[in-house]
């Protein structure tokens, strides 16, 4: 999928014969990307994979209003970030839960029960300690831990400062590695 630019892309999409086929090219390239940054922010499987398609139908309603100020792949994430942030919100809110501790034991309990979740232990600790962070902290580390993203390409999903962001994720990570030395 490397060969496909984002500008071809962009492209084909704008156009009204090709549309659909620049859409279709943008699914190929990214649908992984996307259901991970998500799957990261969520944990459950059936909730990135109702995410992903939130995502792509916004994907498929906006992109004509893309502006480039970022690149694509990161506009795609700001909308996966979002998308999932305002789930989170929703499922708290559906389930009646306040706080966030009482959030991370419910998600505990079913990620345990995740038949998708890897069954590595070392790994279910790992998701455990990450699904335990605050949301944008969590957000943050995800995008820097598994996507590698660089901070001033973070800045522009999440405002602020570069220093911000590299605090949030130094925090993350003392947070991660505390949970991960205590269990």
């Amino acid at each position: 999928m490397e060969q496909i630019t984002d500008q071809k892309i962009l492209e084909l999409y704008g156009q009204e014969k090709t549309k659909e086929q620049g859409f279709n090219l943008l699914v190929k390239k990214y649908k992984q990307e996307i259901y991970y940054s998500i799957r990261h922010l969520v944990f459950s499987h059936e909730d990135a994979n109702d995410i992903s398609q939130n995502v792509l139908i916004k994907i498929w309603r906006h992109l004509d209003q893309y502006r480039g100020e970022a690149g694509l792949k990161t506009w795609i994430k700001k909308i996966c970030v979002n998308e999932s942030l305002t789930f989170l919100e929703r499922k708290k809110k559906m389930l009646n839960i306040i706080d966030e501790e009482g959030y991370n034991d419910y998600v505990t309990k079913t990620v345990a029960e995740d038949r998708f979740i890897s069954s590595d232990k070392i790994q279910q600790l790992l998701e455990e300690a990450i699904q335990r962070l605050p949301e944008k902290q969590r957000a943050v580390f995800t995008l820097r831990y598994y996507d590698e993203m660089p901070y001033e390409e973070m800045t522009k999903i999440f405002g602020g400062s570069e220093g911000g962001l590299k605090a949030s994720y130094h925090f993350a990570v003392q947070k991660v590695e505390e949970f991960l030395s205590k269990h």
